[in-house]
């Protein structure tokens, strides 16, 4: 059993050990496997905020307390937005900058969003969350910076985060691609964020001593993508893992987050569910052991980050 209630970075936000992410709920198309069978043949607006409330009601009934947005998931601020006002209840809300949703409701747009980690971009989208979520945002995360993109040494928008921060809002960051742990490593060295979500599963754990880097000093740990897109869920392509699961006894998207949560600097790993019936079966990594047997056996699973990074960038939005 793991400590289900605890708080997150140095603002200490309420959270949950398992938050809900909102990318396949906001928009028609992403990139989990199965995506598309899972919303089923009607992708209006109406239909996806429909799934949504469903989804964050269920969330919200087991227990969850954490919910984390992007301006790039389409319409997940607006639809957490109108949940919000519907259920009137205390929860920790986190967003993210740095993306435009370009895919028009389409689910094969190319690009489906566009990345621009500038100080203009910043207070843009950050007047956009703030006219749904108001007050309610607690956390906002520049969206997958990189060493790359200089959004770590721009002073300009260092100083408009830490304008918000004095606001009393946290500041993040997510990163992504083979050099998550570099960036972290520089984030950690600025002394301007609270928190860092990165991705990290048994495929990709080349972040892991990064983010028990930051958590050592100081910052709230959130993982993302902890079943890898679905590859590590009863659809995915790792038969190795399935056969740990089904012999553990324990669903595969369960195991998978219950890896995760082991590790003792991560303060909240996301559900990244398109169906209630999916997040249920997520919430039982709630009450797994993750034992030292488990350990040994999964530790063979990981694959060269640049492999991993390139098969994530193939796979297709459905």
């Amino acid at each position: 059993m793991i400590e289900w209630e605890r708080t997150l970075g140095p603002p200490a936000l309420p959270v949950t050990a398992i938050g809900l992410g909102l990318a396949a709920l906001g928009r028609p198309g992403y990139l989990t496997l199965g995506h598309g069978e899972d919303l089923g043949g009607d992708r209006s607006v109406a239909a996806l905020e429909r799934r949504a409330h469903a989804v964050l009601d269920a969330a919200y009934d087991a227990g969850v307390r954490y919910f984390d947005a992007a301006r790039s998931y389409g319409r997940a601020e607006a639809f957490l937005a109108s949940w919000l006002q519907e259920r009137e209840v205390e929860v920790t809300v986190g967003s993210k900058w740095g993306y435009t949703y370009t895919a028009d409701w389409q689910i094969d747009a190319d690009p489906p969003e566009v990345k621009e980690l500038s100080a203009g971009a910043l207070r843009r989208q950050l007047a956009e969350t703030r006219a749904l979520l108001g007050g309610r945002l607690a956390l906002y995360q520049i969206h997958s910076a990189t060493v790359g993109s200089g959004v770590l040494t721009d002073h300009d928008v260092l100083d408009a985060l830490a304008a918000l921060r004095s606001e009393g809002v946290a500041i993040g960051l997510t990163t992504t691609g083979a050099e998550q742990a570099a960036t972290i490593d520089q984030a950690i060295g600025t002394g301007a964020f609270d928190t860092v979500q990165a991705t990290y599963n048994l495929l990709e754990p080349s972040a892991g001593p990064a983010l028990e880097r930051a958590h050592a000093a100081g910052m709230g740990v959130i993982v993302k993508e902890a079943v890898a897109n679905g590859r590590l869920t009863a659809r995915g392509d790792q038969p190795a893992f399935l056969a740990i699961a089904e012999e553990a006894g324990v669903a595969a998207d369960a195991l998978a987050l219950t890896h995760v949560l082991a590790r003792p600097w991560v303060d909240v790993a996301l559900s990244g569910a398109a169906t209630a019936e999916q997040l249920e079966s997520n919430l039982v990594a709630r009450t797994v052991r993750w034992s030292d047997v488990l350990e040994a056996r999964t530790r063979g699973l990981a694959i060269d980050p640049e492999v991993y990074w390139s098969q994530r960038s193939e796979m297709p939005w459905t």
